[in-house]
């Protein structure tokens, strides 16, 4: 027996040792370094911004100001590191307060404190290549942003490590959410397909990290050393690219595809097409840029180009870069891909099959083919449209719709002529708002706070916002909530306020199983399924609580 409980003690504390050992490895090969910052850039910390306005703040010709119409305005120029510290320490309040955002959605989805810890390290093991994958412009300029970072969430890393780690972010939850992807819709028309033959390019930026995460929308308008003017939307501390125009009149917006869980860090999507907006000046040039890097998961980039004066998809995994080429004067992207070397794949097929990528593409290809030569406008009222094919009605929120009303941002772009439409809250239904970066990047700072967007060419916001139905989607996002945190709730409320939508029947099943109620629990899944469901999975999902039900039952 002693012997026995000696060998039991040996064993544990081998694999407590071992654990203490794999901890320790996971903190040092984490432990990733600032790029080194020349001497002579490195006083730019000490810059100090100047308050002109109300959230009107200036440094140099460096300026930040919040429109009337809610959108955060930026305009940052110089070298990597000098523009990255000046962007941070224009925008800090929003640096701070979407790091904030981030950390509360992280910590709803794993509440456990110590499972965080363990996490951290996790991250940091997968991501410590990650600045081996980037090029040193990219590295100054994060480290410059990460100035402005908190001290609150050290526990998590140093403020450079996070900054940086938030770029792989948007990749790593591409991967970890193949069953749930990120439904991004675009489309481009040109010659015969638009009104006076120039190029449109729409897109809706359906990522979601929560409602605080969407509050601060940030366009910033970079003026870099080295490559083109750009603008970008973003979010306060992200440098990369999903949605971009330079002043070469080159737009790029992202769509996820489905990947498989990486094994190891390439570079951030994002950043691969930061990279192409700010030294691409045509197709070609964004074709040679995106063969040079390596992603580590798989993402279409829809490019429109003036001087091209038509749009392609270039099609990313981490072994294949293929392009998806028009066969009229319109192109359609949403979450699969259609170019001939990556259409037949069998991840590919699957994500056909399972997913709302092919009906959404189908829908917008049913609007293009109803309309009549596209404007900017035309382009606003397909990415707000909320039907499903045929014009059937499939429920507010449903994400088989082209307008899921979850959006971080919506934009259009008119490349040729250097114009941008950015939407305006609440996602794509309020006013777009058009800047014309001929006028803007002409601006010699900012002497004193003015709007800057073109008024003229303002885009109306959406009837819906004026109707019951749009009230009672609010009122029924707000129930959702008290449902996932267990809340009691008046059920038969819930259902009317959005009939039609299969998921008010899963969620309303799930209130009631949690309650022991399976007879009225499965019938709630049973008129999910005569809905419009989304994805595939989504509907052995709800078999499967089906028969949870029948088995309690039983």
């Amino acid at each position: 027996m002693k012997k026995l409980l000696k060998y039991i003690a040996y064993f544990f504390g081998t694999l407590l040792l071992l654990f203490a050992v794999f901890i320790t490895y996971m903190v040092i090969v984490s432990d990733i370094q600032p790029p080194k910052v020349e001497g002579n850039d490195a006083g730019f910390v000490r810059l100090q911004r100047k308050q002109i306005d109300t959230n009107c703040y200036v440094i140099g010709n460096n300026w930040i100001r919040k429109s009337k119409s809610g959108i955060w305005e930026m305009y940052v120029e110089g070298k990597p590191f000098e523009r990255g510290v000046i962007n941070g320490k224009l925008s800090q309040e929003l640096v701070q307060k979407q790091e904030e955002a981030f950390v509360d959605q992280i910590a709803k989805l794993i509440p456990s404190k110590s499972y965080q810890h363990f996490l951290k390290y996790l991250i940091g093991f997968f991501n410590k290549n990650l600045p081996k994958n980037l090029t040193e412009e990219q590295k100054l300029e994060i480290y410059g942003v990460s100035q402005a970072a908190s001290h609150e969430f050290d526990f998590i890393g140093t403020p450079y490590q996070r900054i940086l780690n938030y770029h792989g972010a948007h990749d790593i939850g591409h991967a970890l959410q193949n069953f749930a992807l990120v439904g991004c819709s675009s489309f481009s028309t040109w010659n015969d397909k638009s009104q006076d033959s120039t190029l449109i390019t729409g897109r809706n930026f359906d990522f979601y990290v929560g409602d605080k995460f969407a509050e601060d929308k940030l366009l910033l308008f970079c003026n870099p050393t080295k490559g083109y003017k750009f603008m970008i939307v973003t979010w306060g501390g992200f440098t990369g690219v999903v949605s971009g125009m330079n002043l070469e009149g080159l737009s790029i917006t992202l769509n996820a595809s489905k990947s498989s869980i990486p094994t190891g860090t390439a570079e951030p999507v994002s950043l691969i097409a930061r990279e192409i907006l700010q030294y691409a000046k045509n197709i070609d040039d964004a074709i040679k840029i995106a063969k040079s890097r390596k992603s580590f998961v798989s993402e279409s980039f829809m490019i429109s180009s003036a001087a091209d004066n038509k749009t392609i998809i270039i099609e990313k995994t981490p072994d294949v870069t293929a392009v998806a080429y028009p066969t009229s004067n319109e192109i359609i992207c949403t979450n699969h891909y259609q170019s001939k070397e990556l259409l037949n794949t069998d991840k590919n097929e699957e994500q056909i099959k399972q997913s709302a990528s092919e009906y959404r593409y189908q829908r917008i290809k049913e609007l293009l083919n109803k309309t009549d030569k596209n404007t900017p406008q035309k382009t606003a009222s397909i990415l707000r449209n909320q039907f499903g094919l045929n014009d059937l009605f499939i429920g507010y929120g449903n994400e088989k719709a082209v307008n899921q009303l979850i959006c971080h941002h919506s934009i259009i772009f008119e490349p040729k002529k250097k114009i941008v439409w950015v939407s305006t809250h609440p996602w794509q239904l309020g006013e777009y708002i058009a800047y014309d970066l001929n006028k803007i990047f002409a601006m010699k700072g900012l002497q004193q706070n003015h709007e800057i967007a073109d008024a003229a060419l303002t885009i109306k916001s959406d009837e819906f916002l004026q109707t019951s139905d749009y009230n009672s989607f609010i009122e029924f996002r707000k129930i959702k909530e008290k449902i996932l945190n267990k809340e009691t709730i008046d059920v038969a409320k819930f259902i009317k306020l959005n009939p039609e939508y299969y998921d008010t029947y899963v969620l309303a099943g799930n209130y009631w199983f949690d309650k022991k109620r399976y007879k009225i629990a499965k019938k709630q899944y049973q008129t999910a399924l005569t809905k419009e469901v989304a994805t595939k999975y989504e509907i052995e999902n709800i078999k499967e609580k089906i028969e949870k039900c029948n088995k309690k039952l039983n």
